[in-house]
């Protein structure tokens, strides 16, 4: 293999029978939308997502966030659902909050920090159209 294709699969999760590269762009909004979080807690909501990562084993590329909502680009395992993941990530950063910011009230009866709702979006480094033009540029054999 040539140092170039090292180069290029070097962000790649390499297993015994598989190389992958899944990244998805999640979004968790707050219950009822509520502007609950400032700079300080929003760092918290960070190092409880890196947390939960690592007993993924996943990777938290990029997070930020605002008063009512919170921007996580992860990449992640093929065995780990998206569904599993974003409970994991909610659950873990809902407990840390509450313990760490005693002043933020309960937002309903069961305490839920997170709204039940969650966006999840692939994300990857080609386009659609540039994958469709390589796979259309395939030598099929005669």
């Amino acid at each position: 293999m040539s140092v170039h294709h090292k180069e290029l699969l070097s962000d790649y999760l390499r297993k015994r029978h598989s190389v992958t590269k899944l990244v998805v762009h999640l979004v968790f909004t707050t219950k009822y939308r509520r502007k609950l979080f400032d700079g300080f807690m929003i760092e918290q909501l960070r190092e409880a997502f890196e947390s939960a990562c690592e007993k993924l084993e996943c990777n938290l590329l990029e997070m930020d966030g605002e008063e009512d909502h919170v921007h996580l680009l992860m990449a992640y395992p093929p065995k780990l659902a998206i569904s599993v993941m974003v409970n994991n990530l909610k659950s873990v950063s809902s407990r840390r909050i509450h313990r760490l910011n005693t002043h933020v009230p309960r937002q309903s009866k069961s305490a839920a920090l997170w709204s039940r709702s969650y966006f999840a979006c692939s994300a990857g480094g080609a386009t659609i159209e540039t994958l469709k033009e390589y796979v259309q540029s395939q030598a099929t054999p005669d």
